[in-house]
């Protein structure tokens, strides 16, 4: 099996279709249930995962697989296009307070519960984008705080803060699903 790496220049230096086919086929699963948990919605979710694809492919050339996996730049553009498509719906941002800092522990698994998933889904797209991007990256892209940190260019310390806050923020909203 070819690495991403070698199927990536043969799209940039050959402009193999076998090779975005193949590109495309190792990641659509992955790419399409992430972007699933986040809008709840089948056809939306193709949609985004199409256009996820076509953004990655016509952008190619700017990956650099020492910064991120192509997995997780796959996930990153996913997680603008989501954002992008809520903020069509809604505009208005909240802002987080520095406050205490709260444990993950049992909380992921509550998200996987559709009618909270919605529900949270609609909350968080109140806050700026790149608050958005740390949460869905972290809960929809199952990635830890430094590969975050680092897909991001930011510290370590700021992406767990800004997590942990919004976690918090999240649990005073809908306290009753703890």
């Amino acid at each position: 099996m070819l690495t991403d790496k070698r199927l990536i220049r043969y799209i940039l230096k050959k402009g193999s279709d076998q090779a975005a086919d193949e590109l495309i086929r190792r990641y659509y699963d992955d790419l399409y249930f992430y972007l699933y948990r986040q809008v709840g919605n089948g056809n939306d979710a193709l949609d985004l995962t199409q256009d996820v694809f076509i953004a990655a492919l016509k952008g190619l050339s700017s990956y650099d697989d020492r910064k991120s996996s192509f997995r997780t730049w796959l996930f990153r553009i996913g997680t603008y296009k989501v954002i992008d498509a809520r903020r069509k719906v809604k505009m208005t941002w909240s802002e987080l307070k520095d406050e205490g800092w709260i444990e993950e522990k049992d909380f992921n698994e509550s998200l996987y519960q559709k009618e909270l998933l919605g529900a949270i889904n609609q909350y968080v797209a109140s806050f700026r984008p790149e608050i958005q991007e740390v949460f869905r990256l972290r809960v929809y892209g199952e990635l830890s705080f430094p590969e975050i940190a680092s897909l991001l260019a930011q510290k370590e310390e700021r992406i767990k803060a800004q997590y942990y806050r919004l976690i918090k923020k999240i649990r005073e909203e809908f306290p009753e699903h703890e």
